[in-house]
């Protein structure tokens, strides 16, 4: 994973995950999350729709991990 490189856009609140690729195929794995595949199937991205929301449990998580650090 440390190939991928994480970005989010605030505005539209997406969190995505990418590495170096040609996207040539979009699999939606649940309402909100697609996967990006190359020519060859292999994984190049990774999508987060309403990834606060998505993702809030583990926010909550890594915020009380910080704040015991």
């Amino acid at each position: 994973m440390k190939e991928f490189k994480v970005s989010y856009d605030e505005a539209e609140d997406i969190l995505y995950l990418a590495k170096e690729g040609e996207e040539k195929e979009v699999v939606e794995l649940s309402p909100g999350v697609n996967i990006e595949l190359d020519s060859s199937g292999q994984l190049i991205g990774v999508e987060f729709f309403n990834a606060s929301s998505l993702l809030k449990d583990v926010i909550k998580m890594m915020e009380k991990r910080l704040q015991a650090a």
